[in-house]
Order: structure tokens, then sequence, then C-alpha cells
């Protein structure tokens, strides 16, 4: 019985990175789409306004089944236009890191589009007349303000994605949640290592709340803060 509990602890190490990648994806992804909404330029606004807007009305689900299985056959289809025969897997991990990175890459678009218009624009005008550059301006006026305001949203946007990473046992991941199921299966008690898997979420998200306290109270000293 310890050698099931011994790999499921062993998918959740699949399961911290999957998160911590698809954090990035959707953090990246997130910066690109509200700059694109910020910009002015009319095509870029339509494009981050469809991009925000598809993604956040489609399941997750749909949304995994759909860059797996459609992202091989596209993929595939690619490859035997331009000569290559052999045929081509995605692999779950990219598939899932980038599918979830993707999706909580829309919601975090626009957190940060509401962070960055919450300050004060005459600040970074303020900035550009001194000489800074847009990126020193961002780096050293915007960003340190828009942490603050951004962070009771991106607590609730990482804690969803760290949730959906579950997700990624449906197509084949071994992460823990699959790896608990497959422990149910052969032991027969199902309960037992799904409410382990079930342990070891909590434990991830209270980690993560602990941490995301500490930016808050560091982000916000001095200002009221909001209770994550």
């Amino acid at each position: 019985m310890s050698d099931y509990y011994w790999m499921i602890l062993q998918g959740a190490g699949t399961t911290v990175a999957v998160s911590l990648l698809s954090l990035v994806v959707a953090i990246t992804l997130g910066l690109l789409g509200a700059s694109a909404k910020l910009s002015g330029r009319p095509m870029l606004v339509r494009l981050a306004t469809l991009y925000t807007t598809l993604i956040r009305g489609i399941p997750e689900l749909v949304l995994m089944l759909l860059v797996f299985y459609g992202g091989a056959i596209g993929l595939n289809a690619l490859l035997e236009y331009v000569g290559y025969d052999q045929g081509v897997d995605i692999n779950p991990f990219v598939a899932g890191v980038l599918t979830i990175g993707f999706i909580y890459g829309a919601y975090m678009a626009e957190a940060f589009r509401g962070a960055i218009l919450s300050i004060p624009h005459g600040q970074a005008e303020a900035a550009w007349a001194f000489g800074m550059s847009r990126w020193q301006a961002f780096r050293r006026i915007t960003l340190p303000q828009m942490i603050g305001y951004v962070l009771p949203s991106f607590t609730n946007s990482w804690m969803a994605l760290l949730k959906a990473t579950a997700l990624v046992s449906l197509i084949g991941l071994h992460d823990m949640t699959y790896l608990a199921r497959q422990a149910g299966a052969a032991s027969r008690e199902p309960f037992i290592f799904i409410l382990f898997a079930a342990a070891l979420y909590l434990l991830f998200t209270s980690i993560s709340l602990w941490v995301l306290r500490r930016l808050d109270a560091r982000y916000n000293l001095g200002s009221e803060r909001v209770q994550l």
C-alpha cells in the first residue's frame, strides 16, 4: 500500500511542474493580451478581445481535448503537406501546459488590464518626460503598483489553474490524479487514494495562499489591504 502513496507523491511533482509552467505561459499571454487591449490599435484590440471572449466561454475540458487531439491532427496534416510521412504525437505534458496556460492567460489579461487602468496615466507620462523608455517606465513605475492591484484576482486565477491541472489526467499524463485513480483501481479502494490526492491539492493551495498573502502585505504596505 505504501508503494501507491509514494507513486502518487511522485505524480505530485508532475502536477507542480504543470502548474508552474502553465502559470508562466498564462502570465506571458496575460501581459501580451492586456498590452494589446490597451494599445489603441484596432486590430490588436479586436484580436485580444476575441481571445479573451472565446477562451472564457469554452469549457476547459473541451479546450484540453481540442488541443490534444485536434493539435495532433493539424500538426500531422501540416507535416504531410511538406512531405514528412512519419506521424507525430503531441506530448501530454506539453499539451497540458500549453492548454492550461492558454486558458488562464485570457483571465489574467483582463486582470492585468484592470490593474494597469487603476494606475494614473500621468505617472507614466512623467517618467517619459524624465527620459525613461516605455519599458523602464513599466518596470519601475507601473509594474510595482500593478502587482498590488492585481494580486486578489491573480490569487483566484492561480487557485483555479492549480486545480485545473487535474484535467491533464484525462489525456494520459501521469499526474497525481491519474495515479490516484490507478492506485484505487488496483487496490479496489479508490476513496482512500482520491482523498490522499485531495489532501495534496489542499496542501498546495494552502502554501500558495500563504505566499500570496505575504506578497500582498509587501506590495500593499500602508494601504488598505484586500483579504486574499
